[in-house]
């Protein structure tokens, strides 16, 4: 990639629509905002056919579906896509779970319990993030890095508070 494309083919803001979303406990608000902060320090994110960027990315849910609502940094509208939740569903229920577990393990398990329940938790992180970036195709092109970390703002989403 050209250095001029890595420049455009990136996300520069990326925001949550607070009414889809309401306020979490710390431990969901502090994974939403290094969710955020490390998708902003790198990222690839580019729309196919379109010769813009870099972008600025809101989202929200949409009578339950996930919308990207793309936009240039300056808030101009690009496009926005819908993205179904559904096939997301027992992923999410799945992860939640070993999140839940995981926490409680962090503040009192063995490190061999704690590292267990990671490897599980960063396994189902990996599938959904490749179900996303399978969702995605031929609308937003992510590398599996940035859909690892949109899937945590999947999650966030769900996370009702």
């Amino acid at each position: 990639m050209s250095n001029e494309a890595g420049t455009r083919n990136r996300l520069v803001a990326v925001t949550l629509d607070e009414a889809s979303i309401g306020r979490g406990s710390r431990d969901q608000e502090h994974e939403r905002a290094i969710a955020v902060y490390d998708i902003l320090e790198a990222n690839s994110f580019a729309l196919p056919g379109y010769d813009g960027g870099p972008y600025a990315l809101h989202l929200a849910l949409v009578d339950n579906r996930l919308c990207f609502d793309v936009r240039t940094p300056d808030g101009e509208p690009i496009v926005a896509h819908h993205l179904s939740l559904t096939p997301f569903r027992k992923m999410i229920r799945d992860y939640e779970m070993v999140c839940d577990s995981y926490y409680k393990a962090i503040r009192s398990a063995s490190p061999a319990q704690i590292e267990a329940i990671d490897m599980g938790r960063r396994g189902l992180h990996n599938e959904a993030a490749e179900l996303l970036m399978q969702r995605l195709d031929g609308k937003i092109a992510i590398d599996f890095d940035t859909a690892r970390r949109i899937f945590t703002l999947l999650f966030a989403l769900h996370w009702k508070g």
